[in-house]
């Protein structure tokens, strides 16, 4: 294995999607990474801003523009625990990523169940991770049922 493949940047986000959890926000995080370097670290923080617009995709976008000091992220991959909604997606769309990389499906609230799709120049992987990111989701919100 090597080290720095999609499993070990997937733990990354993994990592940020913990300190959403633990910040009583709903666990999803991201990581945005150019040449095996993470240059954007985020998760949610709607709760803390009061900011529907605070998903972690959209911090770790403004994040690694911010590093890149531009606003195309054309040779990064976004890792991300989640299934991007349709609101992220707009933006990673938009953002121009080479790669997004995400764990658990959201067959509800998802891009895809709206039949939207990356950049052209885009490629999607889904699945990496999906049963950690799944159950940090499920613990999260059977807590919030309690």
């Amino acid at each position: 294995m090597e080290m720095f493949d999609d499993v070990y940047f997937m733990k990354q986000a993994l990592v940020e999607a913990q300190k959403a959890y633990d910040a009583d926000e709903v666990p999803v995080g991201a990581v945005v990474v150019v040449e095996n370097r993470i240059i954007a670290r985020a998760h949610n923080l709607t709760e803390l801003l009061k900011d529907v617009t605070a998903h972690a995709e959209m911090q770790a976008i403004t994040a690694a523009a911010h590093f890149l000091n531009g606003k195309y992220l054309r040779d990064c991959t976004l890792y991300v625990t989640l299934e991007p909604c349709v609101m992220c997606m707009g933006a990673l769309y938009w953002s121009q990523l080479r790669r997004i990389v995400y764990g658990a499906s959201d067959p509800k609230r998802g891009f895809a169940q709206a039949g939207l799709g990356p950049h052209p120049k885009a490629t999607i992987h889904n699945g990496v991770m999906a049963e950690e990111a799944t159950l940090l989701l499920q613990d999260f919100f059977r807590k919030k049922r309690a």
